[in-house]
């Protein structure tokens, strides 16, 4: 596989993971979206200077209301935090 095809695999199997552990498994819950961005970018946890962060970035995620966040908003929501550190490492 290609380095974009693994990460494409890498995202998927890491979505189904934590989608897996309560409820749906075609969705995340707050429970479960919480213990991803805790283990899988634990940097983005420490870089939040509080909780009330954490729950707007949480809230912001599910696009259409229904207190989960499936596949498509979490895609949406890694490619905006790829983006948002791609513009904070220097250019060569």
């Amino acid at each position: 596989m290609t380095q974009l095809e693994t990460a494409m695999a890498i995202l998927m199997k890491t979505f189904d993971t934590y989608a897996a552990s309560e409820g749906s498994k075609d969705s995340l819950s707050k429970a479960e979206v919480k213990t991803l961005l805790e283990k899988e970018l634990p940097g983005l946890i420490k870089e939040a200077k509080n909780q009330e962060e954490v729950d707007n970035l949480l809230k912001g995620l599910d696009f259409n209301g229904d207190s989960e966040v499936d596949f498509s908003e979490f895609v949406v929501m890694v490619a905006a935090l790829t983006c948002a550190c791609h513009d904070r490492i220097p250019k060569k």
